[in-house]
């Protein structure tokens, strides 16, 4: 029997195996089980913040100045950090961004153990903790691309979301465990210990060559990063429709409002409900790398953001545990679908020279839909209820998916087949 036809008779193995095999290079399980880390331990961070916060004021109002304190170093430093992601070795952009991090929250853990955390000192940390997280994820970003090939590229960023969606499972479930059991001072302690172990993943991957070497950070280096996304109407279209109708449909910052205040389940049932919207995105990207890459990437991204809100709508209407955790859990599943169309489309319509600066225009698109969408929840929330302002945000998420889908026809026919090509 030749080998070929021995090779035709051979069973076939099953896609999502062929899929993995493609994944093995040692610097992307590197990347992996960094990013690992460093998802679950800002998710925990996010999720114990909210609570820290929330349980000093009691205040919708003042968990809607976490979003800006959030938000502010992000807009005025991504697209120089974006920049710096194209000159230096991404790698070690990163570690120095956590190990900002890594300082800051030390000092959370110290005064919060000592009894004299307050909230300026609470908001000053938020700060730095987000400066430091405008330089890393756009470097994490475009570090991917080069860590696989081409041709798996889509299922790459399926399994990266994947092992993402599973950190931020991890850790709000995390977070509502340590509070119930510990408290909020062990929760800043285990944030510490992941980032340190982010940082030893980063250091034992090879390092790699600048993408500009020789050159320096320039204004024109910012401007064409920002010319080549306002030229290609698919990238501008995946951001602009992430940007605003998560601004209008996110509800995060009002989980505490509605574990403590609206269905009364404390700690535990905040850990899980905070979870619920990370297992949805977790068993959606599971799905995705068993199946082929979705080629029609532009209207399932449309779909994804038509699930999103609806699910919102239900979510903020709900006065049961149960109901509400399958609500946000369906909310999760459509934010996936996006999130992985987004990413797939984005990276793979930008050539590497300029995947950093792309990225951090992006990273400003996601800051804004998350920290001014958490604003805008807590200010509404304030002004109304925590309801009124989760049921219109849902509303409101909708509305900007007409819109989009009516004004750019461009994103609803983008098909992954016929992106522009990266070079």
């Amino acid at each position: 029997m030749s080998e070929v036809k021995a090779a035709q008779e051979r069973p076939q193995q099953p896609q999502i195996y062929r899929n993995l095999r493609a994944l093995l290079p040692r610097d992307f399980r590197l990347y992996l089980a960094s990013r690992f880390c460093t998802a679950t331990a800002m998710t925990m961070l996010r999720a114990a913040i909210l609570w820290h916060v929330f349980a000093l004021s009691h205040s919708a109002f003042q968990l809607g100045l976490i979003g800006l304190a959030q938000f502010a170093p992000a807009l005025g430093l991504s697209l120089v950090s974006g920049a710096v992601a194209d000159t230096y070795d991404r790698r070690r952009v990163m570690m120095g961004a956590e190990t900002l991090a890594f300082v800051c929250v030390l000092v959370l853990f110290l005064e919060t153990r000592s009894g004299g955390i307050a909230l300026p000192l609470l908001y000053a940390m938020i700060f730095l903790v987000a400066i430091a997280g405008a330089f890393d994820n756009p470097a994490r970003a475009a570090l991917l691309p080069t860590l696989v090939v081409r041709e798996v590229f889509p299922q790459a960023v399926a399994v990266a979301s994947t092992n993402q969606a599973l950190a931020f499972v991890t850790g709000p479930a995390l977070c509502g465990l340590i509070i119930a059991e510990a408290g909020i001072a062990s929760v800043y302690a285990a944030y510490v210990i992941l980032i340190a172990a982010s940082v030893g993943m980063l250091v034992l991957m090879r390092a790699r060559p600048p993408q500009t070497p020789g050159r320096a950070v320039t204004l024109q280096m910012i401007r064409e990063g920002l010319a080549y996304v306002r030229r290609h109407q698919v990238i501008l279209g995946c951001m602009t429709l992430d940007m605003f109708a998560v601004i209008f449909g996110g509800a995060s910052a009002l989980l505490p409002i509605y574990a403590n205040d609206i269905l009364h389940v404390g700690a535990s049932g905040y850990g899980l409900l905070t979870s619920s919207l990370e297992i949805g995105a977790l068993v959606t990207s599971l799905v995705l790398i068993a199946l082929p890459p979705l080629a029609r990437a532009g209207r399932a991204l449309l779909l994804g953001v038509a699930v999103y809100g609806v699910a919102t709508i239900v979510f903020g209407l709900s006065r049961s545990f149960p109901l509400s955790v399958i609500a946000y859990l369906v909310v999760g599943v459509g934010d996936q679908v996006s999130v992985v169309m987004r990413a797939t489309a984005i990276q793979l319509s930008t050539p590497d020279e300029l995947r950093g600066r792309v990225s951090s225009v992006n990273m400003i698109f996601i800051g804004a839909s998350n920290q001014l969408g958490a604003a805008e929840s807590g200010f509404v929330a304030a002004l109304t209820n925590a309801t009124f302002s989760v049921v219109s945000g849902g509303i409101g998420c909708l509305l900007v998916l007409l819109t989009v889908t009516l004004a750019l026809p461009e994103l609803r026919r983008y098909r992954i087949d016929g992106g522009t090509p990266a070079r």
